[in-house]
Order: structure tokens, then sequence, then C-alpha cells
């Protein structure tokens, strides 16, 4: 399957996610700090390797909500998250996101973005092999009551991403409803090198599966289901900022990019078919932060690697 689209922006860097994971622990001991649980109720469930946690650092929460409560459906529960607005966002009784506001300092330009939680083992074992492959450490290991443990990083190319020990579980290997997160994918300038820099640090499998055109596409595997993807950037922006991108899953990616737009969002690239069967897009919300849109039929197996 080839979920990457050609998206015709240049992502900036977003340092911005650490410095607001940061401010938790500078204001408050982490161990106080509540953070919504990554499952509800708890499991002993684990998967290395999955996407299991996705936050939103935007500068206006409030508005961020109306416009994700009424593109997907979600809901929220604001956090007292030491003193930083913080909501939890939820699809039904599950949690499935947070968001967080944090205005820009005066006189810089910062885009808004998702940031994306792998599931690991040990935290800080996987920071250190990540260090050692040439990641740089954005904000150190920390434990978060009900939330577990977690690290941000940037990678070697600059892809900013966090590694997450759930003490709650993680969620199960099912089909997601609509309005859940279904995939993320990797823009690197160098697709194999980075493909390899998760393998050594996540676990994941690698599988090497070419477009149709002949670019580069790698899929990140772990326990025999497909994860993420490794893309190059597109040829037209040869310099797109490392980056990674997820997706929502959607009954119908047109009608809900034409939502995007009514709500004061960006298409950013215009629906199209996908191989997984459906159509894809790329949107961004009224303040700039990208994510994507997947249509995945109920007869397909969304996550088989193999």
């Amino acid at each position: 399957m080839h979920f990457f689209a050609r998206a015709r922006y240049l992502l900036r860097p977003i340092l911005l996610m650490a410095s607001v994971i940061g401010c938790f622990a500078a204001s408050a001991p982490a161990a106080q700090v509540q953070l919504p649980a990554v499952t509800v109720p708890a499991t002993q469930e684990h998967h290395v390797g999955k996407a299991i946690f996705f936050e939103l650092v935007t500068p206006n929460l409030a508005a961020a909500k109306s416009f994700y409560g009424s593109l997907f459906g979600w809901t929220f529960r604001d956090i007292d998250a030491s003193k930083r607005p913080y909501a939890e966002v939820l699809l039904g009784d599950q949690p499935i996101a947070g968001m967080v506001q944090r205005p820009s300092p005066r006189g810089e330009s910062r885009q808004p973005a998702w940031l994306t939680y792998f599931a690991v083992e040990d935290v800080d074992r996987a920071t250190q092999t990540a260090v050692q492959q040439g990641a740089k450490v954005l904000y150190q290991p920390h434990s978060l009551a009900d939330r577990g443990r977690e690290t941000v990083l940037a990678d070697p190319q600059g892809a900013v991403f966090a590694l997450l020990a759930s003490s709650s579980g993680d969620p199960p290997d099912v089909l997601v409803d609509p309005g859940a997160w279904i995939w993320s994918s990797l823009i690197a300038r160098d697709a194999p090198t980075a493909a390899a820099f998760y393998r050594a640090v996540v676990g994941h499998e690698i599988f090497d599966m070419p477009t149709e055109s002949g670019r580069q596409h790698f899929i990140l595997a772990s326990g025999g289901y497909a994860r993420a993807s490794v893309n190059p950037p597109p040829t037209s922006h040869p310099d797109m900022y490392p980056h990674w991108l997820n997706y929502v899953r959607v009954d119908d990616a047109s009608a809900t990019a034409a939502k995007v737009v009514a709500l004061g969002g960006r298409v950013l690239v215009e629906p199209r078919p996908s191989r997984g069967g459906g159509k894809i897009a790329l949107a961004a919300d009224p303040f700039g932060a990208p994510f994507g849109l997947l249509e995945w039929p109920n007869d397909k197996n969304a996550s088989s690697a193999r």
C-alpha cells in the first residue's frame, strides 16, 4: 500500500512540541502531571513499534477543539496539565489523542503539528540507541502519572517523534473506526537510512515496496502488522523538511476534504486514489497543522504487512 501524497508545502521544524512537553515538568514534578492514559480501561496489551498516541500543539485550543470536533466527531475532556491548557481527545469513550495550547513566542513563526508516539518496551534503552544512531534528545525520558514513561526525540534527519512505554496498555490491533488514526508516514530525505534508524530504535521490520512509478516506499512493520511508511520528499520539493504525518480514517475523503475547507482549514493535496483501495488526501487545520485523510474498505485488512 502506498500512503504517500505529493504535498505542495514545506514543513518547518517542529521543535515547538518538545518545548511544550518539557514545560510540564518545568512547572511541576513529572509524577504529578495528569495527562490522559493511552487505553481505558487499562489492559496488558502491548504492541512494540505501533503508533499508539498522538498529540497536537496548537496556539488556540478552543478553536482546534471546534475544528476537529466538527470534522471527525471527536469530543474532549479538559485537563489541568500544570497550568498549560490541555484537552484529552475522545472518539466515543476511547482516548485517541491529546491537544495542548502553546502560543508561538513573539516574533517567531512556528507551525503547529501533531506529535507521533511509538510504543517501545524500554524508553531509556531505546533513547540510548537513538542517540548512538545520531538522534537528538529534545526532552529526556520521564514518567507521567497514568501515561507511562516517554521521551521526545529528533531523528538524525530532523523528524520529531516520541517514544512511549504505556502504563495502561496499547490500543488493540484491529481495524479502527472512522475518526480514528489509521496510518503514519515519514517523509525523509534519505528514506533507506531513516527506515534503518527506526528498525534499530523501535524494532521495526522493513519491507521495500516501491511505487508503480519506481519511487522508494518502505513499510515499517512489527508483530506481523504494517505500522507506518517511509518515503522520500516529492520530486517537486526535494528540500522538504523531514517530518511525520498521521492519517485519520474517513468514510469519504472527498466529502471530508470539502468539510475541512468549510471549517476554515486547507486541503494541501486533493483526494486521489490510493493503493489501499480508497482515496487519500492531505489537509491542514486553521492554524496549519497538517494531517492526512484515508479511506479504508471494511473488507480489507488495514494492518497486515505480508
